[in-house]
């Protein structure tokens, strides 16, 4: 492969992960929609959707392995293409979680009462999706410092998820009817949590593609 296709196939690769990006983004805004609001149709298009979050896991990670094979990169490419199969795999799994989220709902009887906590779920859900969002922005740029300090916002997305989670089983205790749906509830809260930890793991791979260094934040 000459160096000029293979720049051009690196950009590809490097436009096709931020596009996953996007999708997955847009999966988990939709899914924590669907649960606070009770849109039992949207839950369904979004676990349908998941299989097309999957795909492009699997095709970023084929054309990964097949520029390393047909190139040999070296430095900087390599980490750019090591960084992109990495980090596509920690978004596939933020898409897992949207999904999850879904699924949650679907478990929850149309007519069962609200808990009272679902605009803080929407709140999450905003932040989390804020720190997926900020960390993809982080790898378009480059910025390693930017992505370090992405990663520090993971806490808030922990306080708050529990601070919720404790206002759930307070309900669950008062009201025994709300023990089954408080459960999806907790459920979600736990896959929100998750994508935080796994858009703090897209940061730590933007400060490998930048450093080489392999750390946890």
């Amino acid at each position: 492969m000459l160096r000029t296709n293979f720049e051009e196939e690196l950009n590809k690769l490097h436009n096709q992960f931020y596009s996953m990006g996007t999708q997955v983004s847009s999966q988990l805004n939709r899914a924590v929609r669907a649960f606070v609001s009770r849109d039992y149709d949207l839950a369904e298009e979004i676990i349908e959707g998941d299989s097309e979050i999957n795909a492009e896991e699997i095709s970023l990670e084929t054309k990964s392995f097949e520029m390393i094979a047909l190139q040999q990169p070296v430095s900087g490419d390599l980490r750019t293409i090591i960084t992109v199969l990495k980090a596509s795999s920690d978004l596939e799994r933020v898409g897992d979680h949207a999904a999850s989220i879904a699924k949650a709902l679907k478990n929850i009887p149309e007519d069962s009462p609200l808990l009272g906590v679902e605009q803080k779920i929407s709140i999450l859900g905003e932040k989390a999706k804020m720190i997926l969002d900020a960390s993809l922005n982080a790898y378009i740029q480059g910025d390693a410092d930017r992505a370090r300090e992405i990663a520090k916002k993971d806490l808030e997305i922990d306080l708050l998820a529990d601070e919720i989670e404790k206002s759930v089983l307070i309900s669950m205790q008062e009201q025994q009817d709300n023990i089954e749906m408080g459960k999806d509830y907790i459920l979600t809260l736990m896959h929100l949590e998750r994508v935080g930890d796994f858009a703090k793991n897209v940061c730590e791979w933007v400060v490998y593609l930048k450093t080489g260094e392999l750390i946890e934040l």
